[in-house]
């Protein structure tokens, strides 16, 4: 059976390789991009199961990246789970505004990853 694919968004070293180490442990393929305006374009090539987008970027507006997301027809469907410092709550609320399913804070997101992608990918 092949792995899921997540696409993973981030600029800051720590949160972004725990959690792509995180999700390999979990059986998941992990495509990582740096650069939020090629998040689109790898959504439509690459096609993952779920994107997740570090919303703490000094260099790029990665809101607009999800909300780019959200409003293109063949990528509307994924499920965005985004992250940013504990302290951050209004980071998150922007990622949430801009279309992200599930917005938390970096330490939420490493230790409940499991039961975040479960939440994630449930179809209503």
């Amino acid at each position: 059976m092949m792995q899921p694919l997540a696409l993973v968004m981030y600029e800051r070293l720590l949160p972004g390789t725990q959690l792509v180490n995180r999700l390999q442990d979990l059986h998941y393929r992990v495509k990582a991009v740096t650069d939020a305006s090629l998040l689109l374009t790898c959504a439509q090539q690459d096609k993952p199961m779920l994107v997740l987008t570090d919303v703490m970027s000094t260099r790029q507006d990665v809101c607009a990246a999800i909300h780019q997301l959200r409003n293109t027809p063949d990528t509307q469907h994924l499920p965005i789970i985004s992250f940013a410092p504990d302290n951050e709550d209004s980071r998150r609320d922007s990622a949430r505004a801009a279309g992200a399913l599930l917005a938390v804070g970096d330490t939420a997101l490493l230790a409940h990853l499991p039961e975040l992608l479960e939440r994630a990918l449930q179809i209503d």
